[in-house]
């Protein structure tokens, strides 16, 4: 299994929309993403930050409900 990349805010969140979350709104650094399927709604908050802590991003992760190879596939 591949390790969590060293990776910033911005790119998680271009990765995100590219796995089709959209953006809600931003308040600070921190930025609002959703994603609706169906029934089924996934959100997730990505900080703006230059580099993204690996448990922040493991946590962004878990609510997006990506798994780190499909997240690795949209970098």
């Amino acid at each position: 299994m591949p390790k969590l990349p060293s990776i910033s805010g911005e790119r998680t969140v271009k990765a995100l929309k590219r796995a089709g979350f959209r953006e809600l709104r931003q308040k600070g650094s921190h930025v609002s993403l959703e994603k609706r399927a169906g029934d089924q709604v996934r959100k997730t908050v990505v900080p703006m930050h230059s580099e993204l802590a690996k448990g922040t991003l493991s946590d962004i992760l878990k609510q997006s409900g990506l798994t780190l190879e499909e997240f690795l596939e949209l970098l």
